[in-house]
């Protein structure tokens, strides 16, 4: 857990089945409303998802929890409905729910912590 002043940044990446791209786009361009509100719910904001071509997917979002965010979401009701019409789209996740089963990426470079920490220096 962070403390009070500073979300925890979260990146993640899944691998997209490229047959499916279009698809992928096309239900994201229009998220379930039930959907948006869990999400939202969860303390989770500033989400986004990038797409590759080839299917590689990059998720970013800020939470003052990650724990929490992820235990919340697994247990709302409205999460598994859409967590299960979309886990089809992606390669190589054994079984886990696509939020779960998303390796985390460490965050090696923040521009303005590097700037805070130039100030302190004066």
């Amino acid at each position: 857990m962070s403390d009070d002043t500073t979300p925890q940044r979260v990146c993640f990446q899944l691998q997209v089945d490229p047959s499916r791209l279009d698809e992928y786009r096309e239900r994201h361009a229009a998220v379930w409303p039930e959907m948006l509100r869990a999400i939202e719910a969860s303390g989770r904001r500033n989400y986004s998802l990038f797409l590759r071509d080839d299917g590689l997917l990059i998720g970013y979002y800020e939470t003052d929890d990650d724990e929490a965010s992820q235990r919340a979401l697994e247990t709302d009701p409205r999460t598994a409905a859409w967590e299960a019409d979309m886990a089809p789209f992606f390669v190589a996740l054994d079984g886990t729910r696509p939020d779960q089963g998303a390796p985390r990426l460490p965050e090696v470079f923040h521009l303005e912590d590097q700037l805070a920490a130039l100030a302190d220096e004066r």
